[in-house]
This record gives structure tokens, sequence and C-alpha cells, in this order.
């Protein structure tokens, strides 16, 4: 073609790459949704929830940052992605997460063929930045723009990795507290970006984690709120696996306080993020480009403040630690709907190539596009089950507070009560089906532990019912439990068992305990 024809050309596609959709996702850091971790965020809720859809069942598939990151970039379950825990051992921003799974996270595939620009600000797995992994140095493919914070959730004192260069930080607020950094570096992006492709945002606030450095103006916030003290707080975990039943009941006065400190000072980091989302909106409505945009506000885990006896931490099986906010508004998206269906992290990854117009019959994925939910799709089929699973951390040495506790614990509390250790490995299928709310959870221990629930008679999970429910029941949630563990892609969406078109054969089924506990172990292979 002579040069004339290509400058008449590139204009025209230029603008129709302009008019496909943008996304922004926002990713929090331990946010709950069952101990009302959404209270503080009335802008968020009023410019996101109110102006879209809140999705009520939204869960990940590990209760722990890395892992559960890792599923959002992949689109695919831990035994599928190999990222078994916050550590580089457990394949947290290793070498082989370099060479294996990066290349295929849902922005490579946004930037290399579907032509978006991509910004990603905050952090990003827990091990970003180590040395043995390429530093800060190591910009992961897929990324425009990269402002990646090393390591875990700081808001002061800290590094940035802008775009493979090392950035430091101090403690000035006015310049480093790092919730509102990546708010002024999201506008910064807004105001300079091209107009000629659609854009891809991925903002990770280190709120609400540890420590839980409000900024100055909210530190005097919430003064007079404590955490919930709902029917599973400050209560024994009776037949539940042996790291529940450790914790000490009832709890001392300390870490009463303790928790509800950390409580009110998460709260408090929360409405700086409030502010972010807020800034994020009015810029991207001044652009005049928030008609076309999707946001999507969700966190990486939930957690827990008391509940069993356990202070505070994330990591167990129970709905406060695997369910999580989602909310999404955007094109298309009725205003203050809510979604009953149950989603999961997984399915971001998909839906988002989705509204990018991607073929998601090229990727690997094991979640489940929501466009059609966010459509309000009347006829869609959509998933009854999904899988939680997650490999326990622990220290081979005994921990120096807690002698009598004897190897293989972390995470302890000053009265030896520990939040993990290398047994608390377990996986479980999460059912929420027309006749069904249940939980069907099985541990690597030397017990083979089993837990149940009926979350819809016992929603707090105080009871478990594993010696008590049908037989038949705990034959077929055992056998969907070992078929979801070893799924990948299109496996993984098959039928539950309360779905019509549920298979079961008996004959399949494990009868030796020893082999049933030994998959564990060989899916993190």
């Amino acid at each position: 073609l002579p040069l004339a024809a290509l400058l008449l050309l590139s204009p025209a596609r230029a603008v129709r790459q302009a008019r496909r959709p943008n996304v922004v996702l926002i990713l929090t850091d331990d946010q709950d949704v069952c101990l009302g971790g959404m209270t503080p965020l009335k802008k968020t809720n009023a410019l996101i929830a109110q102006m879209g859809i809140t999705f009520v069942n939204a869960y990940v598939p590990s209760a722990l940052c890395c892992p559960s990151r890792a599923s959002i970039l992949t689109g695919k379950y831990p035994h599928n992605h190999h990222v078994v825990n916050n550590t580089l051992e457990g394949n947290c921003s290793s070498k082989l997460w370099q060479k294996i799974q990066e290349p295929y996270t849902f922005p490579a595939l946004l930037k290399a063929m579907c032509g978006y620009q991509t910004f990603f600000a905050g952090k990003y797995l827990n091990e970003y930045g180590a040395e043995d992994a390429g530093g800060v140095g190591h910009v992961p493919p897929g990324w425009s723009f990269w402002y990646a914070l090393e390591k875990n959730s700081k808001y002061y004192n800290y590094t940035l990795s802008v775009n493979g260069k090392a950035r430091k930080h101090g403690e000035n607020y006015s310049v480093d507290y790092l919730t509102d950094v990546l708010a002024n570096m999201s506008l910064d992006f807004l105001e300079y970006k091209s107009n000629f492709e659609p854009f891809f945002m991925m903002i990770a606030t280190p709120a609400p984690h540890s420590p839980w450095t409000p900024a100055p103006q909210y530190t005097k916030s919430f003064q007079n709120v404590s955490a919930p003290r709902n029917s599973n707080f400050n209560i024994h975990g009776k037949n539940k696996h042996w790291l529940i039943r450790q914790a000490k009941t009832p709890m001392s006065n300390s870490s009463i306080q303790f928790l509800d400190d950390a409580y009110r000072k998460r709260w408090q980091t929360l409405l700086s993020v409030d502010d972010l989302i807020e800034k994020l909106v009015k810029k991207l409505e001044v652009n005049g480009e928030l008609d076309n945009t999707y946001i999507f506000y969700t966190s990486d885990n939930g957690f827990h403040t008391g509940q069993f006896s356990l202070p505070i931490d994330k990591r167990q099986l129970y709905e406060f630690d695997i369910k999580v906010p989602l909310l999404v508004r955007g094109p298309g998206i009725k205003p203050n709907q809510t979604n009953k269906m149950l989603v999961a992290n997984i399915d971001l990854g998909p839906t988002i190539l989705d509204i990018a117009g991607y073929d998601l019959n090229k990727t690997q994925m094991d979640g489940m596009s929501l466009l059609p939910l966010l459509k309000g799709d009347k006829n869609v089929t959509w998933r009854s089950d999904f899988l939680v699973e997650y490999q326990g951390e622990g220290y081979n040495g005994s921990d120096p507070t807690c002698p009598g506790l004897g190897p293989g614990v972390t995470h302890c509390f000053p009265d030896c009560v520990c939040e993990d250790s290398y047994n608390n490995t377990y996986a479980c299928v999460r059912t929420l089906s027309a006749s069904w709310d249940l939980q069907y959870c099985e541990f690597d221990d030397r017990e083979v532990f089993v837990e149940v629930y009926n979350l819809t008679a016992d929603p707090h999970q105080i009871n478990n019912i594993a010696k008590t429910i049908d037989q038949e029941i705990l034959e077929k949630m055992n056998y969907r439990l070992m078929m979801l563990q070893s799924c990948s892609g299109a496996t993984c969406r098959t039928p539950g068992v309360f779905d019509p078109g549920y298979r079961f054969d008996p004959r399949l089924m494990f009868s030796n305990h020893g082999l049933r506990a030994r998959r564990f172990s060989a899916q993190f292979l």
C-alpha cells in the first residue's frame, strides 16, 4: 500500500481500538468481607457497588497472598500454577514461576495479543524483588508501566521497582505514604498514557495488611470500633483439626486488646484506599473514559480477628478467610445489583480477557468469564462448586517462644497460639447449589482429618458434621475433591455433586486412606 493509504488507515484502526473497553482492577491486601471489611469504604460503595454489581459469594482458592495473587494473574488453581505459599521455596515469584507462568498471565496476553497498554502499581507477589529471583530489575512480561513494591506490604520505608530501577521511599507522609503514592502514579498514567490504545490498570494497595499504618489524618478514626463479637469469636474450635484445637480459649485480655487495635487500624488504612478510588473515578470521568471502563474491586484473601480463638491472620479454610469482596461497574452493567452466583478469583483473568475480545479457548485457565453475569444473561449455566487448597508453612526448628509445641509450627503469638504449621495442609470442595450450602475439607495430617459444614444451618461453621452427614454425600464429596485436585482448564468446570449432569462412579473411589492422603503431596511437586 502507498504511504498515503497507510496514513488514512491508521487513525481508523486507532479509533476502533480505543473503543474497546478499558479495565481497572483494584486489589487490596488481606481485606475481609465477613467481618465488616467493606464498612469503612463509603465512597467505594457509592462509586462502584451502587453503580454496578456486588458478588456476595466471591471466594479465593487459597487464603494466602502469594498463591491467591498467582491465581488472579494466571486464572489457575494453585495445583496448576504451583505457587503454594509466600516463600521462594513455595514458588512465590521464583525463577520457575517467572519462566513457566509469568509469560502466560492475563496481562501478558492483553498486551501481546489484544493491543492493550498495561499499568501495574503496588504489591505484586510477596517475594518479588528477592535477589535470588532477579531483584527489582526483573519486570514481568506484559507490563508497559511497572511500579512494583519490593517484597511485602509496607506504608513507609520501602523500595519500588520503577520499570526495573530501584526507587527508595522514606517516611514523609506527603511523598512516601504508599497508598497515596499509588493513587498519584495512577492519575499520572491516566493523564499521560496513549489515547490510541485501550488500557488495563492493576492497582494493588498495601491496605489493610500489617503493619496497619494509617495516614496521619485518619489515626483518630473509628476510636470506638472493635472486632465483631460474632458467635465464633473467642470460642474453642471443638471437632476441628488440631491447629484450631490448640488455640487458648478464652483468649487473654492482651490478645483481645491486640486484635481490637489491629481491627481498628485496618479500617483506618482503608480510608486512604477509599480516597484513591474517588480520585481514580473522578479522573476517568474528567477524561471522558468512565463510561467505557470496567472497574473491579477485590481482595487477595479474607482475614480473622479472634474467630475460634485465633488472634489474627488468614490461611484457614473458613468463610472469614476465603471469602472476599468483589464489586464491578462498567459498560452494560446495571446499577445497584447483587449476584449470588459462586465466583472465584480464578475468574478475573478470563473475564478481563473476554472483555478485551480474546478467545478464551486459547488459554489454559481454570476459571470462567463473569461477563455473562455482568451483562445480566439469564440463560447462563454456572458452577455450583469450586476447590480450596492450601499447603501449610512451618519451620523445622521449634519456635523459641513456644518450645513445648515442637517443630513444624509458625506464626505463633506470645501466648503460644500458632496460626500455621506444615500439616495445616488441606483441600476443600465449597458447594453452593439450589439445595446445598456445604463445605467439605480433608487434611493431609496423621488423622486424615475431615471437616464438613452445612452453612445453611451453621453459617459460622461451629459444628463439624463429618461424623453425622449422610455417608453417600461424604463419598461423593471425597470423589469430587479428588477430581478437582487433578483438574486443569475445562475439567475444573465440570458439574458438581448436586448438579443435574453430575456422574458418580463408586468404583473409582479410593478406599485406602493412605492413598487418599498422599495425593496432597503429589499435587504440589
